[in-house]
């Protein structure tokens, strides 16, 4: 089992920066993939940006990219996402998913995949 704890979520402004952390603990050395997906009120769960645990590979969502960067603190069991000149349609409760599959990165896209999810942090962009 792997337990995925989110923080950093908040109000901000339109144009200004955010940055999100989700920690894992549990079984943390299956971890393949970690992902962020966000959600809107009365709307699907979307991907925003993926990243393969063990190399750093990342995959982003065409309405992210440019915009939001993934990384990850191998040592510390800890991904981020620092957000950039964010937007009002940016605002959402951010998820944060692991997973064990060693699929390809596009396909981790689908939040289907993802086994372990936190509990959601919200952010609010306002005009």
């Amino acid at each position: 089992q792997v337990q995925l704890v989110e923080s950093g979520g908040g109000l901000v402004q339109a144009g200004d920066s955010l940055r999100l952390s989700c920690a894992a603990s549990g079984r943390t050395s299956s971890i393949a993939y970690m992902g962020w997906f966000r959600q809107a009120p009365g709307k699907e769960r979307d991907f925003v940006a993926v990243i393969r645990w063990s190399v750093g590979n990342t995959y982003y969502a065409d309405s992210v990219k440019g915009r939001f960067t993934i990384s990850r603190d191998y040592a510390k069991n800890t991904v981020y996402l620092e957000m950039n000149s964010l937007k009002p349609a940016d605002t959402a409760v951010y998820y944060c998913a692991a997973d064990e599959s060693l699929m390809s990165i596009a396909f981790m896209s689908q939040s289907r995949v993802y086994d372990y999810w936190g509990q959601g942090t919200q952010v609010t962009v306002s005009p």
